[in-house]
């Protein structure tokens, strides 16, 4: 990201975490002041994570795809139920499965695989959703690590409405902690199942898969494998999503396959080349020769600044 140098990009660094740059995005989207600079410039402001609604649109195509290619594989029979088995921090992914299934997809559970972040985990399992006490955790997924999910409030508004939804987030906003009822909680379990797997068994995923399948994947979509195990007694068909490219996590992908820790990126990628006997994707390899163009990093209350001052 650093390395991007299109005059009409700009890639800003902040301190913090994934929670603090979504609490910043939504601020920015509601601010009236800060669209009313955009507005003199001819610019609208939009969002490319999942808070836009338009990629949930098109995260809800993957499983009706997937569905239709064990379909065309006689993996199942048309109208055969599955399981949907994503790994999930935002929730974006999976509710997009949980809408595909609301215009008759037919699944049987939705799965939610978490990191050692697992409120999503404590909340399908427990009924309760609590930040108290609770840091984030930096992982071997990093792109899971991340305590307030903003997708699960799209599925309590769908299941619980309008009125019930203002009511548990506003418990999480000022008590950092919200709690279903029995019967929302029984509702929530007919549709989703929940499990979580942490790096150390995440990367022995990562080797076994690898060894007996021949398959590279990456730490994030290793999380499913823990709850695909615990599940696939039922005998239903289970999809699991691998949602991330293995090079992007190449010291944790070299640990898992040779038991070497601490590889940096490009030596990380030449070990796994090697292992695997493959070629480093040359996009990936000609990263490391760009020049660095992008060099902000700021306080996130100064997002707003920095972008106006950009435009």
């Amino acid at each position: 990201m650093v390395t991007e140098d299109a005059e009409n990009l700009k890639v800003i660094g902040i301190k913090g975490n994934f929670d603090d740059a979504q609490a910043a995005l939504k601020k920015l989207l509601a601010s009236k002041s800060f669209k009313d600079e955009l507005k003199k410039k001819h610019i609208s402001l939009s969002a490319a994570n999942s808070v836009n609604f338009g990629r949930i649109i098109f995260q809800i195509i993957y499983h009706i795809h997937s569905y239709l290619e064990l379909v065309r594989q006689n993996a199942i029979v048309m109208g055969e139920k599955v399981n949907l088995n994503v790994p999930s921090a935002n929730f974006g992914n999976l509710l997009g499965g949980y809408y595909a299934q609301k215009m008759g997809l037919p699944v049987n559970k939705l799965i939610s695989s978490s990191n050692e972040n697992n409120l999503l985990m404590e909340l399908i399992n427990t009924g309760s959703y609590d930040l108290r006490g609770r840091t984030l955790q930096v992982t071997t997924s990093p792109a899971m690590d991340i305590l307030k999910s903003s997708n699960i409030e799209r599925v309590i508004f769908d299941l619980y409405g309008a009125e019930r939804t203002r009511e548990l987030m506003s418990d999480l906003d000022e008590k950092e902690v919200y709690t279903l009822t029995d019967e929302e909680l029984t509702t929530l379990q007919s549709l989703f199942a929940a499990d979580n797997c942490e790096g150390e068994a995440g990367k022995a995923y990562i080797k076994s898969v690898y060894e007996n399948e021949g398959y590279l994947m990456d730490p994030h979509t290793a999380t499913s494998f823990k709850a695909y195990e615990n599940s696939k007694d039922d005998g239903v068909k289970t999809i699991i999503y691998s949602t991330a490219e293995w090079t992007k996590f190449s010291p944790t992908i070299a640990e898992a396959l040779t038991g070497e820790a601490g590889a940096k990126d490009i030596d990380a990628l030449q070990m796994i080349a090697k292992k695997a006997n493959i070629e480093i994707p040359a996009m990936i390899n000609g990263l490391f020769d760009k020049k660095i163009t992008q060099d902000s990093v700021i306080e996130k209350e100064d997002i707003e600044k920095e972008i106006l001052a950009f435009l």
